[in-house]
């Protein structure tokens, strides 16, 4: 029997993952030489509250093997195969770590790292439509062709507010340059082969809202897609854009989703952003 096993990087509905009982991984969350597991023992509200009433940006750090050694030990008496749905590895060493607890662990169940290259509710999208297809009977083969497809037509673009955060993190790319020079921008970052590059500059956020919607319907146009709007903290802001697509674009399924501790940490409160997937 299949299992899908989630990156703690994931943006996907609390009914979907109830429904298909999918396992996440969480990421770790540093503060003041205490560590909480995202989601489990911290929060949301409760990582932005800490963050903004020490001034202190809570560092994250990645599932080590043993985390998930434990959380496949608990679930291989009712499966033998679990398939990881791994965010981007350009981003963060979770893969390496499922690699080593699929060595560990190959005597006890099977572990199948899937780098998906994405993140956020593309995620949730892949999530879901893996589990669908595990409960029709496919194949684990099927089942990865399908996430390969996923991968190939999901675009994610967002545009963020703060960009303390974004500086100190130092995971998208250029942008320690572009705020050496100008203050007040919004940047719009575009996840680009696994990675988060700079696409454009605006100087406000609505207008930056507005063109992530251009960009993305350049990329999809009229055809039929399945759509996230993923914020921090910017849940009026969102609830906009979320109408803005459903008046301009043909969507076959839409939620709604506060970003993953994972990302906020290095993003910060005010990003919005949206991920689009093509349904082919």
């Amino acid at each position: 029997m299949l299992r899908i096993v989630l990156d703690g990087a994931r943006d996907i509905p609390k009914e979907w993952q109830a429904e298909y009982d999918v396992h996440v991984i969480p990421i770790n969350i540093h503060f003041e030489n205490k560590i909480f597991q995202q989601g489990i023992e911290l929060s949301n509200d409760d990582f932005y509250h800490i963050a903004e009433s020490s001034g202190v940006i809570p560092k994250t750090s990645l599932p080590t093997p043993q985390q998930f050694v434990d959380i496949n030990n608990r679930i291989a008496h009712i499966i033998d195969t679990s398939l990881f749905l791994n965010g981007t590895s350009k981003l963060s060493g979770t893969y390496n770590s499922a690699v080593l607890a699929a060595q560990e662990l190959k005597n006890i169940i099977i572990i199948i790292p899937f780098n998906s290259g994405l993140g956020s509710a593309a995620l949730g999208f892949m999530c879901k439509e893996a589990c669908q297809l595990v409960k029709v009977g496919a194949s684990l083969q099927a089942v990865i062709k399908r996430l390969e497809v996923i991968h190939n037509i999901t675009n994610i673009i967002l545009t963020l507010y703060k960009l303390e955060y974004a500086r100190r993190s130092r995971r998208v790319n250029a942008l320690s340059a572009v705020l050496a020079a100008v203050v007040k921008i919004k940047p719009v970052i575009i996840l680009k082969d696994g990675a988060l590059d700079m696409g454009e500059r605006v100087r406000t956020p609505q207008p930056a809202n507005i063109r992530v919607l251009e960009i993305i319907y350049k990329q999809v146009g009229a055809r039929l897609i399945n759509i996230a709007v993923v914020h921090l903290q910017s849940l009026d802001a969102a609830k906009d854009l979320l109408r803005k697509i459903r008046e301009t674009f043909h969507v076959n399924e839409v939620i709604l989703s506060d970003l993953s501790i994972g990302i906020a940490a290095s993003l910060g409160p005010g990003t919005i952003g949206i991920v689009a997937c093509a349904v082919s």
